[in-house]
């Protein structure tokens, strides 16, 4: 069984279903849809065109939907759109997009500790770690399996790859490769992110290729265009290094390195 406390403020257009537990002084705004059996603890605001899906459980004083901060707001209907199984931790930001038609996106079976932010237009994957007071500004995409540490800043437009991982403190000012361990201020490209890779069930094959391919791309003093050549000339073609290349020269801000 459901329970909304009688504290809650709900606007009667809301969808809530029978089945979500809905904590004390919590405000729903009219354009809210919310999934089964989700559960807001207390002191949670949602507004905006915010769409929520299933079984997500969202911790005291979080707000996810609410207007954009982003200056170049100029009206119109822009949207929050979330998946399952989310968690999202105390004071927690997610804003709605800047321009009318656009979306913020976040994913499924995310970890979001207290304090992280989520700018317009972001797009987060699924099963990502952001930890505490982790900021990722407008138009930041970020793959599955990533993990952010905590006080990271990601640079508007900047990419986080899959299994990736920044670490804390870290400025992020160009893209994080798939796979790899980025920290610094501002952020350099490390290492493989071995631990991230073996709890992920990537093959000693790939890793092997990985590791190969980190020292063509960013320790043998190549460009990443020619690092890139290397890659695809000498080492197996397998998923992990075809996406690796694919996000490399696919990159718009450049590559840390």
């Amino acid at each position: 069984m459901g329970f909304i406390h009688s504290s809650t403020v709900i606007h009667p257009k809301a969808q809530i279903p029978l089945d979500c537990h809905i904590g004390p002084y919590c405000v729903i705004g009219e354009h809210v849809v919310i999934g089964e059996r989700c559960q807001l603890h207390s002191h949670v605001v949602i507004d905006g065109h915010t769409i929520l899906g299933r079984e997500n459980e969202i911790f005291p004083f979080a707000s996810i939907g609410l207007k954009t901060q982003d200056l170049k707001w100029k009206g119109g209907t822009t949207r929050t759109q979330i998946g399952d199984g989310n968690t999202f931790r105390e004071y927690v930001t997610v804003n709605s997009a800047t321009s009318d038609g656009e979306v913020t996106l976040v994913g499924s079976h995310n970890h979001v500790l207290a304090y992280c932010h989520m700018a317009h237009n972001v797009n987060l994957g699924n099963h990502v770690i952001m930890s505490n007071v982790a900021t990722l500004a407008g138009h930041v995409l970020v793959e599955d399996y990533a993990v952010i540490g905590g006080l990271a800043a990601v640079h508007q437009f900047c990419r986080i790859g899959t299994m990736s991982i920044v670490g804390g403190c870290s400025k992020v000012v160009q893209d994080v490769p798939p796979y790899m361990l980025a920290d610094g201020n501002p952020a350099e490209t490390r290492t493989i992110n071995k631990v991230g890779l073996e709890r992920n069930g990537v093959s000693e094959e790939a890793q092997g290729a990985l590791k190969q391919a980190f020292k063509m791309l960013f320790r043998e003093g190549l460009t990443i265009s020619k690092g890139l050549d290397r890659i695809e000339s000498e080492l197996p073609q397998l998923p992990e290094i075809r996406h690796l290349v694919q996000f490399a020269r696919s990159s718009k801000r450049g590559i840390s390195k």
